[in-house]
């Protein structure tokens, strides 16, 4: 089974290039998190509680121990905030997890971070809006034909949950367990992402050798939809051979 896991801001639909190609092979759930989308309603929380929560979910529809002889497991794949909490769920229930993919997990200090938050604040009333919404979907690497999900997604995010949410991703360290994760991992990052964002992919590395990163050259904050094609490849590849050679960066475009 693999569990997709969403980025910030965005929802289920960001996976809609990959998820008919691992259908194919496996059974996949794609949640919209806690204030998104479909779970607007949901109170956001804590990053612990959503942790716990997708723990339960795993134990009902999964309830096989990852590791079990002739059982794969369960994969999970998180981008950007999704990737804090694919780590956190790994790394707390490595009998529900069996490999993890973390795509582009801020683990470091983010310069002016309360400077961020308050911008955040201010601009959060702004996010509904069409005009805003197609700059902050063109940053993100949204394209035409899911714009219309990423500004349902926007008008549905309230401010105090995108505000929790900001504060939440800022604060996000390395869980101290990571390191003793038995499972196996793929890490991807870009690497025009933040000096700090790929700093602490290589730090994920470094806790867990028996990972495996791949920085991808020119990739900015959105793999999965920047280069969507490449990375639908990418994660079928390994999931199906588990810890695979790099792969080769084309342009999708």
């Amino acid at each position: 089974m693999v569990l997709l896991l969403h980025g910030g801001g965005t929802g289920a639909w960001m996976w809609r290039d990959q998820v008919p190609a691992l259908r194919e092979r496996y059974r996949v759930i794609t949640p919209d998190l806690p204030g998104h989308d479909h779970s607007a309603g949901v109170p956001f929380g804590s990053p612990g509680e959503i942790v716990a929560d997708l723990a339960g979910l795993l134990r009902e529809v999964a309830p096989v121990p990852a590791g079990t002889a002739g059982v794969p497991g369960t994969t999970v794949v998180g981008f950007s905030f999704g990737a804090q909490l694919a780590l956190s769920l790994a790394a707390a229930h490595p009998d529900l997890v069996a490999r993890a993919v973390v795509v582009s997990a801020l683990t470091e200090p983010m310069p002016l971070p309360f400077l961020s938050a308050g911008l955040v604040r201010a601009a959060a009333p702004l996010g509904g809006q069409r005009w805003f919404a197609r700059l902050q979907a063109k940053a993100l690497y949204v394209d035409d034909a899911m714009f219309d999900d990423y500004l349902r997604t926007a008008r549905s995010l309230s401010a105090a949950d995108l505000v929790a949410m900001t504060s939440a991703n800022a604060a996000f360290r390395i869980p101290e367990t990571w390191a003793r994760f038995p499972g196996e991992a793929l890490l991807l990052a870009g690497a025009a992402e933040p000096r700090a964002l790929v700093r602490g992919m290589r730090e994920l590395h470094r806790r867990l050798p028996s990972s495996e990163l791949e920085v991808v050259p020119g990739a900015g904050h959105g793999l999965p939809l920047q280069h969507a094609a490449w990375f639908t490849r990418r994660l079928s590849d390994w999931l199906a051979r588990g810890r695979s050679p790099r792969g080769t960066m084309q342009d999708d475009h």
